[in-house]
């Protein structure tokens, strides 16, 4: 969904050295966004929410790499992606 110099552009990174972490935050950001939508994949969606919440998540997880508190991360996604999200449980 968003490519690693996307994601890179949007943290403000220019060098290469954190490009493996960049890239497995940025994996778990989808995943996450993925999860609290209830799909499988993001591969589907083009919503600019959707883009805007997989990228909170990634700068989210950057900034705060040893403290994270998943919990209400996970809290203010659902809450942006309300609509988005799919009615299965």
């Amino acid at each position: 969904m968003i490519t690693l110099e996307e994601a890179k552009k949007y943290l403000r990174v220019d060098a290469d050295d954190e490009d493996d972490i960049i890239q497995q935050e940025l994996d778990a950001a989808e995943s996450l966004v993925s999860s609290v939508l209830r799909r499988d994949s993001l591969e589907d969606s083009n919503s600019p929410v959707v883009v805007v919440a997989v990228l909170y998540a990634l700068a989210y997880l950057n900034e705060h790499r040893e403290e994270a508190d998943h919990h209400a991360l996970t809290i203010t996604l659902r809450n942006l992606l309300f609509g988005e999200r799919d009615s299965k449980f």
